[in-house]
């Protein structure tokens, strides 16, 4: 069994319950997962304990949104999703564990940072863009199987193109349940699937499909602004930390 501190354990299951309550509905906080296992463990390890939990979650939301997504949107992206897949597979040997930690967090720093800055989606719609698709499909792959951080640059693509709010949800739910399917086949090759992290991810499973319905509830509880705020500056602080940890060695 994989050996956690009772703080370990803690950050684990709030992880869990970040993957749970994004396909519950509120898609960013899942990008809080990795980041804060990887204040206690290798974020290689962290990738790789919390995919099972990823693959186990998008199993409800694919039943929530059998129906409601843009296939369009999805034909447009995933091509260049599986190929960032690929990419970060071919290069993994190639980053050490503190360039993986620095990538997780300049990830959540960016992400952290532009969601504070930006303005409102005022403009008109776009329409899809293969050429788009494929590279921020792409980017989005990449940083995925980095370090399940792959909604930045997803939203950087789908946000403009302004589609319904469940329409939304859905084709990001597909995406992603698509490319983690994907990853599963790397993660395998590269041993992150071990007994350890396979026997942790048992256990936190539970918690992230529990947390599914706490999702659903806390979207139409906590009014979405002042919720996504929290999250933001709580990423922001958590990719500082990470950011220090990585350059301090």
């Amino acid at each position: 069994m994989l050996e956690l501190t009772t703080q370990g354990w803690i950050l684990a299951v709030l992880a869990a319950m970040a993957v749970g309550m994004a396909k519950g509905g509120l898609a960013m906080v899942a990008i809080l997962a990795v980041p804060l296992l990887s204040l206690v463990m290798s974020p290689v390890q962290a990738a790789g304990m919390m995919l099972p939990v990823y693959v186990a979650s998008d199993i409800g939301g694919l039943i929530a949104f059998r129906r409601d997504f843009d296939l369009g949107v999805l034909a447009t992206a995933l091509p260049g999703a599986v190929g960032g897949v690929t990419l970060g597979w071919a290069t993994a040997h190639l980053v050490p564990d503190w360039g993986v930690t620095l990538i997780v967090g300049l990830i959540g720093l960016v992400f952290a940072l532009n969601a504070l800055i930006r303005p409102d989606l005022s403009a008109a719609p776009r329409r899809t863009s293969l050429p788009k698709g494929s590279f921020w499909g792409g980017l989005a792959g990449y940083t995925s199987f980095v370090s399940h951080s792959g909604a930045p640059p997803w939203q950087v693509y789908v946000q403009p193109l302004r589609l319904p709010t469940v329409i939304y949800a859905g084709t990001t739910t597909w995406f992603f349940a698509v490319v983690n399917w994907v990853k599963l086949v790397p993660y395998a090759a590269l041993g992150q699937l071990s007994a350890s992290n396979l026997k942790a991810a048992a256990i936190l499973t539970p918690v992230a499909l529990a947390s599914v319905w706490i999702g659903f509830r806390l979207v139409r509880i906590i009014p979405q602004v002042l919720f996504y705020k929290l999250i933001t500056w709580g990423l922001l602080a958590v990719s500082l930390r990470l950011i220090w940890q990585a350059l301090a060695g």
